[in-house]
């Protein structure tokens, strides 16, 4: 148990929507860490269920300092809000659906971070922790297993919030604040740029995470609607994200996702576009999604472990390590991106297609 009475050191910074649920199992978690003093900021962003008001009785009742704010809807903004009261000189960004097995999962994480700032003479140093799936199966599944090892990579767009953001106030106030323009990918943002002004560190414990999205919307369409946000992101598409947030609150939350109605409203803006700004869209297209033609090297890899039954955390890459030299060959020249846009293209229409059969065979038990 932290001792309240030690110098603080760490601030931890979680925000809330809706997370009754997940929020005592974090708290207890943390009621059991050792060895780090650290306060709890709880800021919640208008949660309509019994959030709130369980964050407040945990708070009197916490074992180690503790307060609750409220803020504007949205991370970004419960993020920056948490980070502006924090008291300690380390800031520890959290998702309310962690956990922590090892009670010295904390002072682990922070002798590491302390370690490689001493060894690199500055701050511009910062940890996540080694990401795992919290199941609710403990049925063994390549597919959890893969973006398992990929969060363990030091590559570009492998380190989200659910892993967990160690770092120094200094460092935060050059890099941040978290992006409060778009509901979403204000982790993602903040990591890319850690990357590019300072350095990732994998820290020494594990942190396991909620695989509850993926369980009830299906681990494939939910990744596959990720990485089209993240794609659109990146090109700065503003009309997907004008008209996704409406077709995303329509589906039943405890049904599996359908990527159909987000791809037929791309194609409806599609058509609208003169034919040169449509071929661009998809050139540009093909210029982001090149450069990550080295997953699937990563999942050849893993997948010859996995059948070996082997540990993936750090099992050899020789395919990867082959397409890290030879695909920039292809990926820096107008016909590698060309190649990527036509690979996302199939992708796209093959979808479509599957997913009108499914509804079909649904539908007509006899088609």
């Amino acid at each position: 148990m932290p001792d309240a009475d030690a110098p603080l050191q760490l601030s931890i910074i979680i925000p809330l929507l809706n997370e009754a649920e997940s929020l005592p199992a974090l708290l207890d978690d943390l009621g059991r860490q050792e060895g780090i003093p650290f306060e709890v900021i709880l800021v919640d962003g208008g949660s309509v269920d019994d959030t709130a008001d369980l964050a407040a009785k945990r708070s009197a009742e916490s074992p180690f300092p503790c307060r609750v704010l409220q803020s504007a809807k949205g991370r970004g903004r419960q993020l920056n809000a948490g980070a502006a009261a924090a008291r300690g000189d380390l800031l520890l960004f959290l998702h309310a659906d962690s956990a922590f097995a090892d009670p010295q999962a904390l002072q682990r994480g922070v002798a590491a971070l302390a370690a490689a700032r001493e060894a690199r003479g500055h701050t511009r140093v910062a940890g996540h922790f080694a990401l795992r799936f919290a199941r609710s199966s403990d049925e063994p599944s390549f597919a959890y297993a893969y973006y398992q090892a990929k969060a363990r990579l030091d590559r570009p767009e492998c380190t989200h919030g659910d892993q967990g953001f160690l770092l120094h106030r200094d460092f935060f106030a050059a890099v941040g604040p978290f992006d409060e323009t778009l509901p979403l990918l204000e982790d993602t943002r903040l990591a890319e740029r850690i990357r590019r002004e300072g350095e990732w560190l994998l820290l020494p414990a594990e942190i396991a995470t909620s695989a509850r999205r993926f369980e009830s919307e299906g681990l494939y369409p939910r990744q596959a609607l990720n990485a089209v946000i993240m794609n659109f992101a990146a090109l700065e598409w503003q009309p997907f994200f004008d008209n996704a947030p409406g077709i995303y609150r329509s589906q039943n939350r405890s049904a599996p996702l359908r990527l159909s109605p987000f791809l037929r409203m791309f194609q409806a803006l599609t058509l609208r576009m003169p034919w040169r700004q449509r071929l661009r869209l998809w050139y540009d297209t093909g210029t982001y999604v090149a450069p990550h033609i080295w997953q699937l090297a990563f999942v050849w890899d893993l997948r010859r472990a996995w059948r070996r039954g082997l540990p993936l955390e750090g099992c050899p890459t020789p395919i990867l390590d082959a397409c890290d030299r030879w695909s920039p060959l292809l990926t820096r020249y107008p016909h590698g991106r060309f190649a990527a846009a036509l690979l996302v293209w199939f992708w796209y229409r093959f979808t479509l297609v599957a997913e009108a059969r499914r509804i079909c065979c649904r539908d007509i038990p006899l088609c």
